[in-house]
């Protein structure tokens, strides 16, 4: 695939949590293929910014939207908020999420209700949020990042396993309710990932078990994205990007 053939042009995007890693290299992706694209954040505002301001040199509008999408209030003042500067929202990538390693003993209430919160949750929310004007136009891709953790034993917890398990459902609960109004609904599922987020699995070996050898980077898991949003035909799946750590 070559992301210089995908014409984005016209079109407005969010993606949450894209001050830096994934989220970041998914924001610089849709601007160089012709998006206008809303940068949340929820406490980088400085590193926001520097994508926003990469953003704006490609010749693309571009905004910082910081938010907890975790909060109902907070996701439909932030939808509210781009709608007027630059436009209804027609991508949504649901990205922000939170990895902190705990085992088994360690786990406790308020670490797997937030887990849930941020990398389930919010994607609820800011799909609903977006989904008024995604239906009125009869046009719609919503992307939501899970990771190879939602099928596979993981490393970070339980809570984060099922975070992304839950993830993937709600995906295809979407995408089957949603197909007949042009809108598509997918997940991207990353393997170990080069990012600030990969401090888990570098207390740990996993990243010497990935069949390629390496880990991922951030720009290999949006050019799936991409992929997903170009293809009109593709809804309900989750696309493994992984270095063969889940195979099938």
């Amino acid at each position: 695939m070559n992301p210089e053939r995908i014409d984005l042009g016209g079109r407005v995007a969010l993606v949450t949590g894209a001050s830096r890693g994934i989220g970041r290299a998914i924001a610089l992706a849709l601007g160089r293929a012709g998006a206008d694209v809303a940068v949340n954040c929820h406490s980088h505002a400085g590193r926001a910014e520097e994508v926003v301001t990469a953003l704006r040199a490609m010749g693309r509008r571009a905004m910082v939207v910081a938010a907890d999408v975790s909060v109902r209030a907070a996701v439909e003042e932030m939808v509210v908020r781009i709608g007027r500067e630059l436009g209804p929202i027609e991508i949504l990538i649901n990205n922000a999420g939170i990895a902190n390693l705990r085992g088994l003993d360690e786990l406790d209430e308020a670490e797997f209700d937030r887990t849930i919160a941020v990398n389930l949750k919010s994607a609820f929310l800011c799909t609903q949020a977006v989904l008024p004007a995604m239906r009125a136009s009869r046009h719609g891709r919503i992307v939501n990042l899970s990771s190879a953790a939602a099928r596979g034993p993981g490393v970070v917890g339980v809570h984060y396993n099922a975070s992304k398990a839950g993830l993937e459902g709600l995906t295809r609960g979407y995408a089957a309710r949603l197909a007949a109004e042009g809108i598509t609904v997918n997940a991207i599922a990353p393997g170990p990932i080069e990012t600030d987020m990969a401090g888990p699995l570098r207390q740990t070996d996993a990243f010497r078990r990935v069949p390629v050898g390496r880990l991922g980077t951030p720009e290999e898991v949006a050019q799936s994205v991409l992929m997903v949003i170009d293809n009109p035909f593709i809804t309900g799946q989750t696309i493994g990007v992984n270095g063969g750590v889940v195979l099938g």
